[in-house]
């Protein structure tokens, strides 16, 4: 991988109990800032804020802030500004960042599958690599529980306190294998016939314990930091991915440099479990997947589909302002088309299975391609039609196995928003820096504006000749030199039919989801035989790209969820407002202020039959950007009382007044 641009940076994050703001954010992003992001972004550390005062002093200013429950980042420069000081900095490396936490984690996984075997002697051992936050050991044994974790934690601690060398061993297979099969180890001899490179290096933990393995590791285990430690989780995995195979006991575990490190990293999990977008979505009634209907399907409910129907007007307004043509098509097609594809051939596996239809094979679609490419073959082309443009929002249909399913962020039906450009050669550099600006506007219209950027080369296996390749990876590179956003250049890291470019944004757990897809595409055109008209008269063949902004509508949605964390900004919110009479003798006049309200293009309810006080916390609870608040002296002046969850009480004022002020703050993508 080779590394253009500066990318590695630091951020302040102020965790507390209801928010997680972001301050510094202008140094982070390749793009322009946007004002309306409080999506937390980890490139390669992040600085977190941790404890801050709790004194008497401070409880009004925290009271402030835990009434804000503020979503956007203009706020949240505020919101760190009246805070308390924190007492400390704490600076979480990764393993790219630091190969003292490498060794760590990756001799913390010997240390416990050592553990293990003295507590479970019959337990066999697998793998156990370090991982993004930590480490984890696969072992064939008995189930385990979350007391057995404790046990195991104490095992550990026992280790490290011995201060125990780890002793590399260069030795032959033949004496490898030996040492396996004394110690009846079989999942070793398979590793073993794994490993192609000789001689075979073993490392020991004292005279005690020995693994495979490649390193590397601290000197001493009283290198780490018991302290530092904490085994989070046991699951269940197969060996080698392969259901067919035995399910094995995976034991997760998390390892930082000291205690500080773990604090900060607990505390941000603990956030990231707040934000989670499955329990959100139930909890606010958004979403839902069925088991009567079958796993990885969703349903949006009418909340949810609100936001739905706010994400896709969005998208299709922006999209032919940029000169796209809107398309619908088919869900299923006859399987041949898919043999013309390639899809067949290549991605079978992910696709459902054929149906038969009056003697004739027919295949749910998983990609919307072939369809633009039939629409572009209905009738011939000039040069002079370039560049021809078409998007869609199209559903497709993928297998997935049960359980690699995973909230909306993997599903077996989702909405791609795709579009293609059929262009000549010399048009690429434009069309692609034409697709890096209309992706920014609309990654910035939901508040993203820190992500990273990818761009795939040719591999060894590829279609096209050297020329088009060349010439089509300088466009590529042209259009992100122009835009001036720095990128990463993954050799050889293209499909077979294009080189590409990738945006991947993260989310509150710290992943890195990849949303946003340019490709340039020399295989469908030639698959499908689409030609045009040159200047000469002469048949030639398009170049074709494909690309995607948001990706899938129900991966980005539950991305969107944990960004805001449930609490979305007022344009976007389901339910702008709520209006809740102080008594049921209010609730004629309040049922004439929605309709007046609906008619405005307010998104508003009311809600009754509660003490108001109540009224007012299921609000909150429902985060409802406004409440409108209606008693004796509301009815009589022909008014309302207005408290904004960002801004507070606003006061009394007249419907008019609301309706002006709430559609010119959404508008505006700002908070009333």
């Amino acid at each position: 991988m080779k590394y253009v641009g500066a990318l590695g940076k630091t951020m302040a994050l102020s965790l507390s109990s209801r928010s997680l703001f972001t301050s510094s954010y202008k140094s982070l992003s390749p793009l322009k800032k946007n004002p309306f992001s409080s999506f937390p972004i980890r490139q390669y550390r992040i600085l977190f804020v941790l404890d801050p005062s709790n004194n008497n002093n401070n409880k009004t200013t925290r009271n402030k802030l835990l009434r804000r429950r503020t979503s956007f980042s203009t706020h949240a420069s505020t919101a760190l500004q009246e805070a308390p000081a924190p007492n400390e900095k704490i600076v979480l490396p990764t393993n790219e960042s630091s190969d003292g936490l490498l060794r760590i984690r990756h001799t913390c996984a010997h240390v416990m599958a050592m553990a293990v075997q003295k507590l479970y002697p019959n337990a066999k051992v697998t793998i156990g690599p370090w991982i993004d936050n930590g480490f984890y050991y696969d072992f064939d044994m008995e189930p385990l529980t979350d007391s057995d974790l404790k046990r195991i934690k104490k095992e550990m601690d026992r280790i490290i306190s011995r201060n125990l060398p780890l002793v590399r061993e260069e030795v032959s297979r033949d004496e490898a294998q030996r040492r396996i099969m004394s110690i009846n180890e079989p999942y070793k001899i398979e590793i073993l016939e794994s490993i192609k490179e000789e001689p075979i290096t073993i490392y020991h933990i004292g005279d005690e314990w020995w693994d495979l393995c490649a390193g590397p590791h601290v000197e001493t285990t009283g290198k780490i930091n018991r302290k530092a430690i904490e085994l989070e989780s046991v699951a269940g995995a197969y060996w080698r991915g392969d259901v067919k195979k035995p399910m094995l006991q995976r034991i997760y575990g998390t390892a930082w440099e000291n205690e500080d490190q773990l604090k900060a990293y607990l505390h941000f999990k603990e956030e990231a479990k707040r934000r989670d977008h499955r329990r959100i979505g139930q909890d606010l009634d958004l979403f839902s997947i069925q088991d009567e209907a079958g796993g990885g399907l969703v349903f949006w409910h009418p909340k949810g589909a609100i936001i739905r129907h706010i994400i896709e007007d969005t998208w299709k307004k922006i999209h032919m302002e940029r000169g796209y043509d809107l398309l619908y098509t088919p869900h299923v097609a006859k399987a041949d088309l898919w043999k013309i594809s390639g899809h067949l051939d290549f991605y079978k596996e992910n696709m459902f299975d054929q149906m038969e239809i009056e003697e004739e094979l027919f295949q749910l679609r998983p990609m919307n391609c072939p369809y633009h490419v039939l629409i572009y073959k209905r009738q011939l082309h000039s040069y002079r039609d370039f560049p021809i443009r078409v998007a869609e929002l199209g559903t497709v249909y993928r297998y997935e196995l049960s359980g690699s399913l995973h909230g909306l962020f993997r599903v077996r039906g989702f909405t791609q928003d795709d579009a293609h450009i059929f262009c000549l050669e010399d048009q690429i550099k434009d069309e692609i820096r034409g697709v890096l600006d209309l992706t920014e506007e609309i990654l910035q219209q939901f508040g993203f504006d820190k992500y990273e950027v990818n761009l795939s080369t040719r591999p060894e296996k590829a279609v096209g000749d050297d020329e088009i390749w060349e010439k089509a990876t300088f466009a590529l590179k042209d259009a992100l030199e122009d835009k001036g956003w720095c990128y990463q250049i993954d050799d050889g890291g293209g499909a077979f039919y294009g080189p590409k470019i990738d945006l991947k944004i993260e989310d509150a757990l710290g992943r890195k989801w990849q949303c946003s897809t340019i490709q340039v595409d020399f295989n469908l055109p030639q698959r499908f035989d689409i030609t045009y008209v040159d200047s000469n008269q002469e048949r030639k063949r398009p170049i074709m790209i494909h690309r995607a902004v948001l990706g899938s509508l129900e991966r980005f949605f539950g991305v969107l969820i944990e960004n805001y964390a449930g609490d979305f900004p007022l344009w976007l919110s389901p339910i702008q407002a709520r209006v809740l009479p102080v008594t049921d003798a209010q609730l004629q006049y309040c049922n004439e202020v929605v309709k007046k309200l609906k008619a405005s293009g307010i998104r508003v309810e009311v809600c009754s039959g509660e003490r108001l006080p109540k009224l007012i916390r299921n609000a909150e609870k429902q985060k409802i950007p406004l409440m409108a608040v209606v008693g004796p002296k509301e009815v009589e002046t022909e008014t309302i009382t207005v408290r904004s969850r960002f801004a507070g009480e606003l006061g009394n004022m007249s419907i008019d007044e609301f309706i002006s002020r709430t559609k010119t703050a959404s508008d505006n993508r700002t908070f009333l």
